[in-house]
């Protein structure tokens, strides 16, 4: 198993940068992109998920670490929520809003596994990715466990 020696090799970093990418596409478009707020406001906690893995992981303790990754997993449901609105204003459409919130869920639940494993062990960081299928109109809370 190979060691994470650099922020960049944290899947769940790299998950976040690929989101982000697509989050900027997406509030580049349509009536998106004239709501200068909402678009602001959901890329920059979108930025917020990755800049605070990799800020995080430069710190110089675990407990730090750990902090930083509490507000990763935050801006990540800030960024759920920011979702809905963009899909309830139609700015973008539930096959894109499905599509997003799974990836965002996704990086969430990595991040609550890298959690775990600082919180309990010592050594290498093995990530897991989780399967996740997401429906974003049906509220499920067994969606949503961590």
């Amino acid at each position: 198993m190979a060691r994470i020696e650099r922020f960049e090799d944290i899947i769940a970093w790299q998950k976040a940068r690929e989101l982000n990418k697509l989050i900027y596409s997406v509030t580049q478009q349509g009536q998106f992109a004239k709501d200068f707020d909402l678009t602001r406001q959901i890329r920059r906690c979108s930025i917020s998920i990755l800049s605070n893995i990799a800020e995080g992981f430069e710190r110089s303790s675990v407990k730090q670490f750990l902090f930083f990754l509490n507000i990763a997993k935050a801006s990540a449901a800030e960024l759920r929520a920011q979702l809905y609105v963009a899909n309830d204003l139609n700015y973008i459409t539930n096959e894109t809003t499905e599509d997003l919130m799974a990836r965002v869920i996704s990086v969430s639940k990595m991040i609550s596994g890298l959690m775990k494993y600082l919180q309990n062990s010592s050594g290498e960081v093995k990530e897991e990715v989780p399967e996740y299928s997401a429906n974003f109109q049906t509220l499920e809370l067994s969606n949503f466990s961590e």
